[in-house]
């Protein structure tokens, strides 16, 4: 077994990535990209003030956040290179941040 094998393996068996690797960097390209993706949502969610999404506007706003959260933590904050222990760092809180929304919105009567 060769030496890049054996480390292969290594790295699959800690699952941590060592400090010597590098990321992978992308081209101004792709962060214009998701720039423009994250304006279209943020754009999309503020019309929900002038325009009437009905029954959806909740969910609507919900699917909105999360695609937004993912794509900055994911990309811009590099949560995809990092331990899996942060990833569900991240995860968790926004997994109770929505807990207490719902929580906030049911105490007002927000769902009558």
């Amino acid at each position: 077994m060769s030496a890049s094998t054996e480390h292969a393996a290594t790295l699959e068996a800690d699952q941590d990535i060592p400090d010597n690797v590098e990321p992978e960097h992308h081209s101004d390209g792709y962060y214009i990209k998701v720039a423009l993706i994250l304006a279209v949502l943020t754009a999309v969610e503020t019309s929900t003030y002038w325009i009437d999404f009905g029954p959806l506007f909740l969910p609507t706003l919900f699917i909105m956040m999360f695609l937004k959260f993912f794509m900055v933590v994911m990309i811009f904050m590099h949560l995809r290179d990092e331990k899996p222990i942060y990833r569900f760092l991240f995860y968790t809180g926004l997994a109770l941040a929505l807990v207490v929304y719902l929580g906030a919105l049911a105490t007002f009567h927000f769902f009558e």
